[in-house]
């Protein structure tokens, strides 16, 4: 295992201007999924890299108002760039989706539509969170059999969570699924209803770590934090300030799901398809894929435990094939939205990416 040393001095780069091509996907069931690609005007000297957001965000999560982004450091060494938005993406129509319904129908088509716009045969991955977990879901199933390396970030095959985390998703979740589809942390800036103006009360009572309203509720929606999903020294005022607009709703059947995948320790399957085992982490993995994971050891959303046991498990079946990085002062999305960033995590996962090329 390494761990990252952080370094307070980014360092200033050319910014190299990028225009941004939009290209519709469709899922195996027929949902609407986008791929934005960011070029520049240097052709790319490798191959792509489909970087695949968490629940309830966008491809935007790995572009923050930061001086570097995973996404600059990328381009400028040469990778294809591509933001996959899946179901769970706050640009796409909201629908109440699974994992199980991530991993058959969206990153599947997601990969083939990379590869057959590149004319590339294989591609690697950088995933997170939600994004993770669906996409270990499909490259565990031989459903991506084309991408070769997959750096996951949070949790991958098995999900630990704060006690506190715990009893909302299985005792709280529950009832206000009865009463609402899905959270939504924009609430915290306006409430339709006067149900969610009652959860947001309930929420500002116990955050007071800082005055964004929408960062309380993301803490509330995610984790056990204060915050949760970031530690506040990470972010610089602009990225801060900015999560206001960056989240969006999150379906109940998702939160149904993982209290399934918690209570069970490893990932599980919920929809019955037949190209999905029903448990996960269980059975020694058949992918040739290499992964990586990394854990940030403050996470307040999925204990760093998670990947530590998901690493164990590749470890012992395939000892030596991956890897893993103890991020030790990030959290969970300032290991992409930090403002030291650039300097303490993207040059591992650039690193990493170039290894395995």
């Amino acid at each position: 295992m390494a761990a990252a040393t952080p370094n307070p001095v980014v360092p200033t780069v050319p910014i190299v201007p990028t225009v941004d091509e939009v290209v519709e996907v469709t899922a195996s069931d027929g949902l609407p999924l986008n791929l934005v690609h960011p070029r520049r005007e240097q052709p790319p000297t490798r191959g792509p890299v489909i970087l695949v957001h968490g629940a309830g965000v966008n491809g935007n999560v790995f572009r923050p108002p930061t001086r570097r982004t995973l996404v600059d450091v990328l381009l400028d060494a040469g990778h294809d760039v591509w933001l996959a938005n899946w179901r769970a993406s706050i640009d796409l129509p909201p629908t109440d989706w699974t994992l199980d319904q991530a991993a058959v129908h969206d990153h599947p088509a997601l990969v083939k539509a990379v590869l057959e716009l590149t004319g590339r045969d294989s591609c690697q991955a950088v995933v997170h969170c939600q994004g993770s977990t669906s996409f270990m879901m499909s490259a565990a199933a031989g459903l991506v059999p084309e991408v070769t390396t997959v750096v996951a970030n949070a949790v991958a095959l098995h999900p630990v969570i704060p006690r506190w985390s715990r009893f909302k998703i299985s005792r709280l979740a529950p009832p206000v699924s009865l009463v609402l589809d899905g959270i939504d942390p924009r609430w915290g800036d306006g409430a339709p209803r006067l149900v969610e103006a009652a959860l947001v009360r309930v929420v500002q009572t116990f955050h007071h770590e800082c005055d964004n309203a929408v960062c309380h509720m993301v803490s509330f929606t995610y984790g056990a934090g204060f915050p949760a999903l970031w530690r506040h020294e990470n972010l610089n005022s602009d990225t801060h300030a900015w999560v206001r607009t960056e989240f969006g709703r999150v379906p109940m059947t998702f939160f149904a799901q993982m209290a399934r995948c918690v209570a069970a320790g490893t990932l599980v399957s919920v929809d019955g398809f037949a190209e999905l085992p029903a448990v996960f982490g269980v059975e020694p993995p058949t992918t040739s894929t290499r992964f990586v994971f990394l854990r940030g050891l403050r996470n307040r959303c999925f204990l760093p435990e998670s990947m530590r046991r998901t690493y164990a498990y590749f470890q012992e079946h395939q000892p030596g094939r991956h890897r893993q990085y103890a991020l030790r002062d990030y959290s969970h999305l300032d290991v992409f939205m930090g403002r030291r960033a650039a300097v303490d995590v993207f040059p591992i996962i650039a690193r990493e990416l170039e290894e395995s090329a």
